[in-house]
């Protein structure tokens, strides 16, 4: 009885610092870690200093603060960004009162901002697998472009950190019900729509609704004057674009509505682009590949190959990584870790869940490890890109992140109890 008491003591206390190490530290020093800053591509032996939310200084020097964690032997990153989620927008697929991924009324200026619940059980999950961000995006509309998505950070607070509607999502290609010939035009109408839009037309959803009953294509689609606004944006305020596609061909013809627009396309699947790397490359379009694709799984598809993401490396191509499991989204690392194995640096692959999406994305403040960000930072127990290995700390915001999840508590319930059943028993 007395161990039990001391046991329980002993958890108070401990559970006590790490409340106090989380809420009332002014400032924590990470020493001795080798450090992948998502800057350069070789690691370093430093120190990073934290001061309220910002990451003060990054050093080889000593530093001084109220706390240290002492990271000798461990990798340190930036926290990982995901760049294709539903996360907050969908909580079960197949459950329709738990999708808030879609609209039966708007297309282009479909908006999941306010949909966003910081509660759902999937940011725990793929937070305590070291995503401390993502972007979360709509399902496509009719329209082949349409629907904005919005980019969140999952700190799981009901005072969401959040840049709304910063991207706008598309598909061009086989998938869709419609012929590439009738896609790629109503893309293009709609563009030239866009184009003919001026700043003081989108104050004024009169002179909008006056467009929508001018122009064909906006009264064939039903547009309202909210879609019209988020046309704008795509050609007047350089809204991003991932727009979906595979064909080595439809790359090129969306290179070509890059060019015509001055749209800053960023493309999704894109799993022929090794056969056009080099001209990807040339007008400086981003992609978003699935790295564990070796396998066509369609007539777009056939020059699918898993050593695609070291031939974009060598051709100065910016990349991020996605995956085809819409709840794990935590797989890019795995993703990247076959990307290694096949070709891919090691400096690229971090770079490609961290400072790349930052950078394509225009947020500004996360993704990489420098003086001035704000301080989302992982302690790695192993390498990041080995599915095993998992985060020791997390901070989002300079802030200690707790790694419980349901996972993890159903784990505990079943493997550390007393009345757990024989077999787990050690």
């Amino acid at each position: 009885m007395k161990n039990d008491w001391l046991k329980i003591y002993i958890v108070s206390i401990f559970g006590y610092a790490l409340i106090a190490f989380s809420a009332n530290a002014q400032s924590i020093v990470i020493k001795n870690a080798t450090i992948y800053d998502g800057i350069n591509n070789s690691p370093f032996v430093g120190n990073i200093l934290i001061d309220q939310n910002k990451i003060s200084k990054v050093s080889t020097s000593n530093l001084q603060a109220d706390f240290v964690i002492d990271a000798s032997d461990k990798i340190v990153t930036p926290g990982f960004i995901a760049t294709d989620t539903q996360i907050g927008i969908v909580e079960i697929g197949a459950l329709s009162v738990t999708r808030d991924d879609s609209s039966n009324m708007y297309e282009i200026g479909f908006s999941i901002f306010n949909a966003f619940n910081p509660n759902s059980t999937l940011i725990p999950w793929n937070r305590s697998n070291g995503i401390t961000s993502a972007l979360t995006l709509p399902d496509n509309t009719s329209s082949p472009i349409g629907g904005l998505g919005s980019f969140f950070v999952l700190d799981g607070n009901l005072d969401i950190t959040a840049s709304p509607d910063m991207v706008m999502v598309g598909e061009f290609g086989g998938s869709s019900n419609k012929s590439r010939a009738e896609q790629f035009s109503i893309i293009e109408d709609l563009l030239i729509l866009a184009s003919s839009i001026t700043k003081s037309d989108i104050n004024s959803d009169l002179v909008l609704s006056e467009l929508i009953d001018e122009w064909s294509i906006a009264d064939a689609m039903s547009l309202h004057p909210r879609d019209l606004r988020a046309l704008y944006k795509l050609v007047n305020d350089d809204l991003p674009l991932i727009i979906r596609s595979n064909r080595a061909s439809d790359l090129l013809k969306l290179i070509e509505l890059k060019e015509k627009f001055d749209l800053n396309i960023i493309i999704m699947g894109a799993k022929e682009a090794g056969v056009v790397a080099t001209k990807l490359a040339e007008y400086d379009i981003p992609l978003i590949i699935d790295p564990m694709n070796n396998i066509p799984e369609s007539f777009d598809e056939l020059a699918s190959n898993i050593r695609m993401a070291g031939k974009l490396e060598k051709n100065g191509i910016k990349m991020m990584f996605t995956v085809s499991r819409s709840h794990n989204h935590h797989l890019i690392r795995q993703g990247a870790g076959v990307a290694v194995a096949n070709g891919l640096s090691y400096g690229a692959a971090i770079k490609s869940l961290t400072s790349t999406p930052a950078e394509v994305f225009g947020i500004k403040d996360r993704g990489v490890i420098e003086s001035g960000k704000i301080a989302d930072l992982i302690i790695w127990e192993a390498d990041p890109l080995e599915p095993s290995s998992m985060p020791e700390y997390i901070f989002i915001n300079g802030e200690n992140i707790d790694l419980t999840t349901r996972s993890s508590r159903l784990r505990d319930r079943y493997t550390k109890k007393l009345d757990k059943p024989v077999i787990y028993r050690d």
